[in-house]
Order: structure tokens, then sequence, then C-alpha cells
């Protein structure tokens, strides 16, 4: 993202093609470069992997059952789609997209139309922002240290993470809308929005794997589909609202209703979602409630080997 934007704003100015084309030229050939080894380097199923060494083989068999994978378990489809933690993540995924979407997407006309930034610089000041997501990293650290270590359980922390993140992120998106025109400002504060929103990142992300281990490809696929629908509306939405002009107060509204889906997505997976292996997951002969038991008796068994 801090590459694309810095580049892509370069390009505009300077690239070939007339500029503007150049961008699309470049991120293509890109994506095929990534898409010709993903289908060379992917595999099905750890049993499948010619690459993998036989500790980490060993290592997900125990976290995810011995069943083949190409096998392709039955599918509970019915109580998938009926799993109120499920709709619940979806939510906040949802949420968690249309923020990011609205920041990524649409930040870079704030910055030019009411900041006042042009093209090659637009590029750089918006890229800026997206150097939080390092905040991923001890976000993780952090949320494995409290789960393993048993001083909270899975559910309270993926709450407590979901619900810290989303209020922070919606509180620095008020911030920012009544931040003037004042670009230092501005920019430090979108810093800071990032940063908080990959809070709740680690809890989109990986809840599918504490609620069915065995589906979680399908989990994900269903809640961002939901997600998906935020990718979508969030952009039109702000070129509705500043269709006529992007001034500042419209801005304002913007943020103000981004702050506001935030919340709501913060309030419902901490009412709903789950952090527990739900009873229809599937896992053969497991007696304990979440991922992150099982992974602990994995480490154990890698210590006596």
């Amino acid at each position: 993202m801090v590459v694309g934007m810095l580049l892509s704003g370069v390009l505009c100015d300077h690239g070939f093609a007339g500029g503007w084309p150049s961008v699309f030229y470049v991120f293509g050939l890109v994506g095929f470069v990534w898409s010709t080894a993903w289908f060379l380097l992917c595999y099905d199923s750890p049993a499948t992997h010619p690459r993998m060494s036989t500790a980490e083989r060993q290592y997900w068999e125990k976290v995810i059952g011995t069943t083949d994978l190409a096998a392709h378990p039955p599918t509970p489809w019915r109580k998938m789609l009926t799993s109120v933690p499920i709709w619940a993540l979806a939510a906040a995924f949802f949420a968690n997209d249309w923020c990011f979407y609205t920041v990524m997407s649409c930040i870079p006309m704030f910055m030019h139309d009411v900041l006042g930034f042009n093209m090659t610089k637009n590029g750089t000041f918006s890229a800026l922002p997206f150097l939080a997501t390092v905040t991923m990293i001890p976000t993780g650290w952090c949320s494995d240290w409290l789960t393993s270590s048993g001083r909270l359980s899975t559910t309270v922390v993926r709450k407590i993470f979901c619900f810290t993140g989303y209020i922070l992120t919606a509180c620095m998106l008020i911030v920012v809308g009544y931040s003037g025109c004042n670009r230092a400002l501005a920019v430090a504060i979108m810093f800071i929005t990032i940063g908080c929103l990959n809070i709740p990142l680690s809890v989109v992300i990986t809840n599918q794997l504490d609620l069915a281990p065995l589906h979680a490809g399908k989990i994900m696929g269903l809640t961002y589909f939901v997600s998906n629908f935020a990718q979508i509306a969030a952009p039109h939405v702000v070129g509705a609202l500043t269709y006529h002009r992007s001034t500042h107060f419209e801005w304002q509204i913007i943020f103000l209703l981004t702050a506001g889906i935030c919340v709501v997505g913060a309030i419902v997976f901490v009412i709903f979602g789950s952090g527990n292996l739900q009873s229809w997951a599937g896992m053969p002969d497991i007696h304990v409630t979440s991922v992150e038991q099982q992974l602990d008796d994995v480490t154990v068994n890698q210590a006596d080997i």
C-alpha cells in the first residue's frame, strides 16, 4: 500500500503513456508476476506440500487434525449460516473494510481537494499513514501473549481488541474531520487512525480459525463476502457526498459516518462475537474450547521432540 501510493503519485506526474495509464500497466505487470508465483508455490494441504519440513507438517496435523483436506470434509452449511458469532464477525469485518477503503481509496481526494496537495505530494502523504500498519505486529504478539498465558480467554481478548480498536479509530476520524486545513495535523491524525484500525484487524482475519479451523476458509469467504459490500459502497458514498463540492464540511460528514459504522461494528461483535470453538466445527477427538489451547499442546510436543 505504501509503495503503491507513492509510486502512483509519481507515475501520474512523470510516468509513460501519458502518466495516469502507466499506473495500470505497472501494477498489472506486478499482479501477473505475483499470480505466477502463487500458482507455482501454493498447494492444497500440508500433506501435499513438497517443501514443508517434517516438524511443520506435524504441527499442522496436530492443529487441524490428520484429515486430508483434499478430501473436503462435509461442511455444516445450515449451522454455519445460522451461527450468530459468524454474522457478528461479518459485521465487524464490514466495519473494518468500510473504514479502510474510505481511507485508502478516498483520502487522496481529500488531500487534493481539501488540503491542496499536488499529485506527487498527494501520493507521498497518502502513503505515509499506511506505515502505521506496523502496529499489526505488536497487536498480534500481545493477543497471543494474553491467550497463551491463560490470563484471558480467547473470547475476551478478541472482544477487547475489536472494541478498543474501533472506538479509537472512530475518535480519530472525528478529530481529523475537525482538524481544519492543517496539513501536518491531518496527516498525523490519519497515521494514528490507520494504526488504531489495525488493532481490530487482528480479530477479523483470525477469528475464523477460532470458530472452526477445518472450515475457516469457507467462513472467511462468507465474512469477506459481506465485507465486500463495504468495499463497494464506501467509495460510492464518498462520491455521492462530494459530487457537487468536495468541501471540508462534506468530508466531516464522511468521517462522522465512518466513525459511526466503526462503533456499530464494535458493539455488535462485543455482544454477539465469540472466540470459542463451535460445536459444529467438526474437529475430531477435541475437548478444548479454543485454537490457542491446541497450539499450547503442540508447543509442548515440539519441546519434547
